[in-house]
């Protein structure tokens, strides 16, 4: 018997259209890699402008906002550096609508692959992430460019805090993303959820404004719960990685600290749990729906 042959026969037995999830996504890199280029010529085929779209949406999207929020409603007076604290914000959320967009539909846009071929299922919403990745990088470009025209002078947790705001709301986004993704096998209604979703998202974090408006109106409970959500949490920790190190937005005698509410630790840990817990949650239940993908599509 071949050696392969004998490879073979030593492995488990697997339920017919299972994968090992997550963790066997390694093994299969290349074609990961082939799925994101697919996407990204897909997605700018016949465009004139293509990647500079990344450059053009967030930009507009800004512009507005900062001209209702931060003029018209008088929030740019309120809070120094408005401009960066906005912008800062709306990077991270961009980040989270755009991977739970594109893996809630990524199943259904690859329907003749899952159709035709085996290969991990969870291939499809980890390439959507890596596509989400690559359309913010010159969001944070632009943004690190205007912030050192402001004065940005970063320090090294400052870059932490930032990177770990990319992993944190990549993680829950990923986690919806699956969940959702193999609901929108199953039932289209999926993908409109998913949009009122994205519509609540910006509000539910301090993009606009600042956490102590919102202690001042939330009973203390309700207010940790609201912490602990890890949209929150990235949006907080993109503000100290681009937002507080801006010349003039902490005061003299001022310090960070005084501008993060006083459990922030203990409320961060709890965020990155809640991220960890919805990729979990999410892997378990693509794991669970992913075996009749075929026959639904």
């Amino acid at each position: 018997m071949a050696t392969n042959d004998v490879e073979l026969a030593d492995q488990p037995l697997r339920h017919p259209g299972h994968s090992a999830g997550l963790l066997e996504l390694f093994k299969w890199r290349f074609l990961l890699n082939l799925l994101v280029k697919k996407e990204l010529r897909v997605r700018y085929r016949g465009s004139v402008l293509g990647m500079i779209w990344s450059y053009v949406k967030p930009a507009v999207q800004l512009m507005v906002y900062y001209v209702a929020m931060g003029q018209f409603l008088g929030l740019g007076r309120a809070i120094p550096g408005y401009v960066v604290y906005l912008f800062s914000g709306m990077v991270m959320i961009n980040f989270f609508n755009e991977i739970l967009s594109n893996t809630t539909r990524s199943i259904i846009f690859n329907a003749p692959l899952v159709g035709k071929i085996y290969l991990p299922r969870e291939l499809f919403p980890v390439s959507s992430v890596w596509v989400a990745f690559v359309h913010v990088v010159p969001q944070i470009v632009v943004l690190i460019v205007g912030a050192l025209l402001m004065g940005w002078r970063p320090g090294i947790m400052n870059i932490v805090g930032g990177v770990a705001a990319l992993l944190v709301i990549g993680m829950f986004a990923l986690g919806i993303g699956l969940a959702f993704a193999a609901f929108d096998v199953y039932f289209r209604d999926a993908e409109n959820l998913v949009e009122l979703l994205m519509m609540v998202a910006i509000w539910v974090s301090p993009v606009f404004y600042q956490w102590h408006m919102v202690a001042d109106v939330l009973p203390k409970w309700l207010f940790t719960v609201y912490q602990t959500n890890p949209l929150a949490m990235g949006v907080e920790l993109s503000h100290y990685a681009f937002w507080m190190p801006v010349e003039g937005v902490i005061a003299p005698g001022q310090s960070p600290a005084d501008l993060l509410p006083d459990n922030v630790t203990t409320v961060w840990l709890l965020g990155l749990l809640v991220a960890v817990l919805s990729l979990v949650l999410g892997q378990v239940i693509f794991h669970r729906l992913e075996g009749k993908f075929a026959q639904e599509l």
